[in-house]
């Protein structure tokens, strides 16, 4: 399983965001069920995609992040190319679906 970066301010998610070409951004709150069932599933997927550096935050220790990201509901997952939001998944999320995408933007990256 792949490993994700913790990040704790929005700065950082920022920085993260900017500092990678292929970014994937979990966000999550310590409450919620859902995000810690899906949590080491998506570690397992990421492993796939090597290139794709992974960085979580949790939406209440990071209250920013529902405002500047569009955060309505966790878990949401994201994944930004050149700093350009390229996928979005909130809540139920279907990892056939979401590998698809997944690659399909790989694929045409690198």
């Amino acid at each position: 399983m792949r490993e994700m970066e913790s990040l704790t301010s929005l700065e950082e998610v920022n920085a993260f965001i900017q500092r990678h070409p292929l970014a994937f951004l979990y966000i999550s709150s310590t409450d919620c069920s859902v995000c810690h069932a899906l949590y080491p599933q998506i570690q397992r997927l990421m492993i796939h995609y090597p290139e794709i550096r992974l960085g979580t935050v949790n939406a209440q220790e990071v209250t920013e992040i529902a405002g500047s990201f569009s955060v309505f509901t966790v878990p949401v997952l994201l994944l930004f190319v050149e700093g350009k939001e390229y996928v979005r998944e909130a809540r139920i999320v279907h990892l056939d679906l979401l590998d698809e995408k997944i690659k399909r933007v790989y694929e045409n990256v690198i």
